[in-house]
């Protein structure tokens, strides 16, 4: 009996490499990885095939043959200054074009099963207070990024009726982790240099997933039966304010937080003069997930807890100075 031939997009970053890893420690576990960097470091054993872009136009062929399971986590993400003077259009040509080819070749080729990494921006931007994001909620995308991605799981589903391939879609939250960048990385750099941050009475609700938690769901749905043609929202289920995170991110670097107790209401004021609305949404606004889906439909529930996963998160940044 063959192994189980995983071809995993957007292998050389952040998700795509944690992914890879875990499924290369699997037992008769195959993986084919298209990137578009050559010094990508992949673990041993992992085919990798040169990907100089990605459109509607991509030649898939070579890299799906004997492929069981496709998990397409490459996408144009969301960026903070966007530079195209057409954003949708920039953002349909990678997340919604280049993702149908992909899985029109895929079910061409006999692949059994889509995993599509799509992001919670196709729920929405935020939540209200005691209220949370359910997988078969109506779809709300607000922005460019958003649509784009409420667009390819559309047309993934059209693809999935029409063929018999089997579509699973992933909507994750903010994800972070060992290696993690971004803001996420400027917050602890922050807290490790002992810069007061004005954080200290905002009494949000966010839901977070740690990286070892989405792969973890990635694999689970690889193979699970009920996976087939669902739509899952991810978190750690355990949901924390800004100002908690920032506490419990400093006791994992073991230095103190030093959060002013600065009104929420003030600083969202003063963003939204300055233009930054959208950022202090994101620091002071409310995003919750309900992943009671996952639990039903598929017994899962999060391996890692979120202290723990701060806590690696934290060594690892601690580590990485070091060296």
């Amino acid at each position: 009996m063959r192994s189980k031939t995983f071809l995993v997009t957007g292998g050389s970053g952040f998700l795509g490499r944690a992914l890879i890893q875990r499924l290369m420690q699997l037992p008769d576990c195959a993986v084919v990885a298209p990137v578009r960097t050559t010094s990508a470091v992949l673990p041993v054993g992992v085919r990798v095939l040169p990907l100089t872009t990605l459109n509607g136009t991509n030649d898939w062929s070579e890299a799906l043959t004997d492929v069981d399971v496709v998990v397409h986590a490459a996408a144009r993400v969301h960026v903070m200054k966007e530079v195209s003077l057409d954003p949708l259009a920039a953002f349909r040509e990678v997340n919604v074009e280049a993702t149908l080819n992909l899985a029109r070749e895929a079910a061409a080729s006999g692949v059994k099963r889509f995993i599509y990494i799509s992001s919670i921006k196709v729920n929405g931007e935020g939540t209200r207070p005691g209220t949370a994001y359910r997988a078969d909620d109506v779809p709300a995308p607000i922005d460019p990024y958003g649509i784009s991605k409420l667009e390819a799981e559309q047309g993934l589903k059209l693809l999935a009726a029409d063929t018999g391939m089997e579509v699973v879609i992933i909507r994750p939250v903010l994800v972070y982790g060992p290696g993690v960048k971004a803001n996420f990385l400027s917050m602890m750099r922050w807290l490790y240099r002992g810069v007061p941050l004005p954080f200290g009475a905002v009494h949000n609700h966010r839901s977070l997933v740690a990286i070892d938690n989405l792969v973890d769901l990635i694999v689970t749905c690889s193979d699970h039966p009920a996976a087939a043609n669902q739509v899952f929202l991810v978190s750690d289920g355990e949901d924390v304010s800004t100002t908690q995170l920032l506490r419990k991110l400093a006791g994992a670097l073991g230095k103190p937080a030093i959060l002013l107790p600065i009104p929420a209401w003030l600083m969202s004021g003063a963003a939204a003069l300055l233009g930054k609305r959208a950022l202090s949404d994101r620091i002071l606004g409310s995003l919750q997930v309900d992943i009671s889906k996952n639990r039903q439909l598929l017994g899962w529930t999060p391996p890692v807890p979120l202290d723990k996963a701060l806590c690696q998160t934290a060594q690892h940044f601690l580590d990485s100075r070091k060296s």
